[in-house]
């Protein structure tokens, strides 16, 4: 198990490589530039001029590359256009923290319900408990998280004022935007959960467990849920990446200082030093999320082994 870890984060390398090289070109391939939009035509030409030169980015796309690359491995991310006198390290210094926290209880919020939710409607199929089950399922894949969130906060922080209304900071004011980030993925995890206990509950082990007289919760634990669960793990793995790494519509809804909206403002404003350290901050995430899944298949399944 050490050595295929290690493998693994050795293939790391030439895996975000391969990233930022494609995210690098594809980002310059854009049309404009971060000081070619609407709000700089104040700005004279000869302004705008000093600027690309200053930040180089009048020098031909492959020195540029390789310039980014050397500062990446001396650990600097690059300045920011848009926000200039900041670093790409200072805002995702300042706001990962906030994502983070927040992407991981939302994370819980999705296990919690949207696990057990499947567990219940798969035992109890066509039942009115599954019924409301897919109908809790459907309704958090349909309700987009701009209309969860202000609803959440119509109810329970201006109506019964139980929890504040938005800010970062306490407990409470995790609350309402965790809910809000975690729902849709909780009914995600809810109807893969049910369809693949569904699956599992219908293999011909489960029914020679039943048949030598198992009590049922053994047999769902021990036996259903733990092969059940490996297409869900599967599905966790990106949730964590896309989760912990920012909301931008949660964040502005609640006010929530993280890095969500760097995502979608980089890309608006040619910002390419954000952009560059937004994909690759996402794409680090995801892949040791994904390493975390496959090593939890073999804790799950005692027949996988990595060698």
């Amino acid at each position: 198990m050490t050595e295929y870890i290690i493998r693994r984060l050795l293939w790391t390398i030439p895996t975000l490589l391969l990233i930022s090289l494609i995210t690098f070109f594809l980002a310059h391939a854009i049309p404009g530039g971060p000081f070619a939009g609407p709000e700089m035509k104040r700005m004279s030409p000869e302004v705008i001029a000093n600027l690309n030169n200053f930040y180089h980015l009048k020098d031909p796309i492959w020195k540029q590359y390789v310039d980014y690359l050397w500062h990446l491995v001396q650990g600097d991310l690059g300045p920011s256009y848009a926000s200039r006198g900041r670093t790409v390290n200072e805002i995702i210094a300042q706001g990962l923290p906030a994502s983070a926290v927040l992407g991981l209880f939302a994370l819980l919020v999705a296990m919690v319900i949207g696990i057990p939710l499947g567990i219940v409607s798969a035992l109890k199929q066509n039942t009115a408990a599954d019924y409301l089950g897919m109908f809790v399922a459907v309704t958090g894949v349909s309700v987009p998280s701009m209309t969860l969130g202000p609803l959440l906060v119509l109810v329970f922080a201006l109506k019964l004022k139980v929890l504040p209304v938005a800010q970062w900071g306490s407990w409470q004011q995790v609350v309402l935007p965790a809910f809000t980030l975690g729902f849709g993925s909780a009914a995600i995890l809810a109807r893969l959960t049910r369809a693949s206990m569904l699956q599992v509950l219908r293999e011909d082990y489960i029914r020679t467990a039943r048949a030598k007289g198992l009590p049922q919760r053994r047999v769902t634990v021990h036996h259903a849920l733990r092969n059940a669960l490996i297409p869900v793990v599967t599905v966790i793995g990106p949730l964590f990446a896309g989760l912990v790494t920012g909301s931008m519509i949660v964040e502005q809804v609640f006010a929530i200082p993280g890095m969500g909206k760097f995502f979608t403002m980089s890309v608006l404003g040619r910002d390419y030093a954000v952009i560059m350290g937004t994909t690759l901050l996402y794409a680090v995430f995801l892949v040791l999320a994904n390493l975390v899944v496959d090593i939890t298949y073999a804790r799950l399944d005692p027949r996988i082994r990595y060698s």
